[in-house]
């Protein structure tokens, strides 16, 4: 619309139109609507490129923020989309949501654990992946090819992670520590990975490409556990059930609670600046919507 207004200036004579009057801000002047396209220029993607769901409210203006989620263990993407249109709509922010298939990113190793090691419950120098293999790797460039097809400015996105995905998104913010990441919200995960260097991976960061991290880098960052108070089934299907899980708790509920427990113990040993939140939602299981909903009014 601004190379419009200014092109009409030019050729009417109208010099006393002034900058300042073109209107502010800008919308999206690309990509827009509800839809599916497949992400393909990045290496390591599997042959199709990586499907991403997206929407992006009408008249959405270009510095407008940037909500990337990653679903649960049903890889289900679409729905996860879905549930978050209406928020999208109301709150005016633009919804990604990359699909991780079990074709492409199999077992909790490719998709929970980032691929980081070839086998996340063994971890070792010698089965160490390399960086840009890390399926955390995808995300920074899918953002700026997103940007690209909106034509959005933003510098920064937010992340939004249920079940497996809220697996990944605490752990991404771990080991992809200088990601442009705003905030992050990481609802019921059935289970974590611990800011102690005491603790081997996956259930905590000794072995681990973040073994001599900073962990003050870590407590800054502003991340928020959400978690149902009825999401407290200790049989609940996919909720692993190792001896280190279940030393977290019975539960979802349980876990939750001691990770974020932990997590101020830890930052509290090394007196640490804590920017950390935990959320609980009365009377909410292990449901997308609910959770979702929340995230989305908590962000903006």
């Amino acid at each position: 619309m601004r190379q419009v207004f200014l092109l009409f200036c030019l050729l009417t004579g109208l010099w006393a139109c002034d900058k300042n009057e073109v209107i502010s801000p800008q919308t999206v002047q690309g990509l827009e609507g509800t839809g599916l396209y497949h992400f393909k220029t990045y290496p390591n993607l599997a042959a199709g490129g990586l499907p991403v769901y997206y929407h992006v409210p009408a008249d959405l203006p270009a510095n407008a923020p940037v909500l990337i989620v990653f679903h649960g263990n049903g890889r289900d993407a679409e729905y996860s989309r879905d549930q978050l249109i209406a928020k999208a709509n109301r709150l005016k922010f633009a919804l990604v949501v990359p699909e991780f298939s079990s074709d492409a990113y199999p077992g909790g190793d490719k998709y929970n654990l980032g691929n980081i090691f070839e086998d996340g419950d063994h971890p070792s120098e010698s089965t160490l992946n390399p960086k840009e293999e890390w399926t955390f790797s995808v995300i920074e460039p899918l953002f700026e090819n997103f940007k690209t097809r909106t034509g959005l400015v933003t510098t920064q996105f937010d992340v939004f992670g249920h079940s497996a995905g809220a697996q990944v998104a605490h752990r991404y913010l771990f080991f992809w520590n200088d990601a442009p990441v705003n905030r992050v919200v990481a609802a019921a995960a059935g289970w974590y990975t611990l800011p102690d260097t005491s603790v081997q991976f996956p259930y905590g960061l000794g072995t681990s490409p973040a073994e001599n991290a900073d962990l003050s880098t870590f407590f800054s960052r502003p991340l928020t556990i959400v978690i149902g108070t009825a999401d407290n089934d200790p049989n609940a299907a996919s909720l692993r059930q190792t001896p280190q899980a279940r030393a977290q708790g019975s539960n979802r509920l349980a876990r939750a609670q001691y990770f974020y427990q932990q997590s101020i113990q830890q930052a509290q040993a090394i007196a640490s600046p804590f920017s950390w939140q935990y959320r609980e939602l009365q009377n909410v299981d292990h449901d997308f919507a609910a959770t979702s909903a929340f995230a989305a009014d908590l962000l903006y």
